[in-house]
């Protein structure tokens, strides 16, 4: 090798020496990498304290009608889905056979007061004796009763509505023959369903009968259906640690027995408080924390938190209304990260260029 070539050689690895060094130089000039984050200013809104649970809609009254006497169905006057009210007619049996013993044990009776009325006569003549009379008596008594309960047997021909509400199933057809004590309808009073939950006892001081109640039900999505605390159990469950509190709502609509429910009761509510999005609160952390953004630099602020409501957590002390707080971004921020809130110009210190000085 010519001594021209070696020196251009040693020349140009010198001069990617000096390059690598100014470019190492210039990035430790410009500092660390900034990261991009999201933030949103604390502010005031309204905020409730809440409880919310889950529980399937029950009715407020149901009944299965049975059949109080045996006989053939001769008519069914209601179909499934159709409302009725209480003493409404829904099935009339064959009374023939009622109707008979009703008439035998009426001359029967007939019969005894007839008897019973002539010996009145005959005992205050004295020709008939006290215990004589009484006997009649009591077999008028008697046969007063077994009257009165053959027309009850006959009137039990007209299967009659126990309450009022709508016709959930039908067991029977006209024809059928029916014995007795067989259900054959089932009746649901839908015009008031109820929630039932099992709430944690400490909750029991905080939540009263006439307290707003919202719920969602998944088979209707998109609605809120409003009620009311209707009752609170007055005594915790030792087993389960738990008391119950019953919801009311208004049925008749949309909402149907079985449906399960997503509820809500608010039991406090503040109009004006200073809140920040649930998504800035540090996670893992053992006391709530939130990184905010001060001259450019990540901070973290410990922060006491008061009611939680949604997306929302009123803010009690920790920061001022309007500064901000990151939303996106905050776990790859440490305490003194550089930080560049993105929808803002990117504020970065450079260093400042070094002075030539005059020869």
């Amino acid at each position: 090798m010519s001594a021209a070539l070696l020196l251009a050689l040693i020349a140009v690895l010198a001069g990617c020496k000096k390059g690598g060094e100014a470019q190492a130089k210039d990035k430790e000039d410009k500092g660390p990498e900034a990261v991009p984050v999201e933030v949103v200013a604390v502010a005031r809104r309204p905020i409730a304290a809440s409880y919310s649970g889950t529980a399937p809609l029950e009715a407020r009254a149901e009944s299965q009608v049975v059949a109080k006497t045996s006989g053939v169905a001769l008519a069914v006057l209601v179909e499934e889905g159709q409302m009725v009210r209480a003493g409404q007619v829904l099935v009339r049996l064959d009374p023939d056979r009622a109707r008979l013993q009703a008439a035998q044990s009426a001359a029967q009776m007939r019969k005894l007061e007839a008897n019973y009325a002539r010996s009145t006569q005959l005992s205050k003549q004295q020709l008939i004796s006290a215990n004589d009379l009484d006997q009649l008596k009591y077999d008028l008594e008697n046969a007063r009763a077994v009257n009165r309960l053959a027309n009850l047997e006959l009137s039990y021909a007209n299967v009659v509505a126990p309450i009022s509400g709508v016709i959930a199933s039908r067991s029977i057809k006209t024809g059928n023959f029916v014995q007795i004590n067989t259900p054959i309808f089932r009746i649901v009073d839908n015009s008031r369903l109820e929630a039932t939950l099992n709430v944690p006892e400490r909750e029991l001081a905080t939540l009263k009968p006439g307290q707003p109640v919202s719920m969602q039900v998944d088979a209707i999505p998109g609605r809120k259906f409003e009620g009311v605390v209707d009752r609170v159990a007055p005594v915790v469950d030792s087993g389960s640690g738990t008391f119950r509190v019953i919801a009311a709502f208004a049925g008749g609509g949309l909402l149907q027995p079985g449906m399960f429910g997503r509820v809500r009761i608010d039991y406090d509510q503040r109009a004006d408080a200073i809140v920040i999005p649930r998504v800035a609160l540090l996670e893992g952390e053992g006391d709530p924390a939130v990184f905010t953004v001060r001259a450019g630099k990540a901070v973290r602020v410990p922060v006491k938190l008061g009611y939680v409501d949604g997306a929302w957590a009123e803010l009690r002390s920790g920061l001022k209304l309007g500064e901000p707080v990151v939303t996106a971004g905050k776990v790859a921020l440490r305490d003194g990260s550089a930080v560049q809130v993105l929808g803002q110009p990117e504020t970065r210190t450079a260093a400042a260029p070094a002075t030539t000085k005059k020869q």
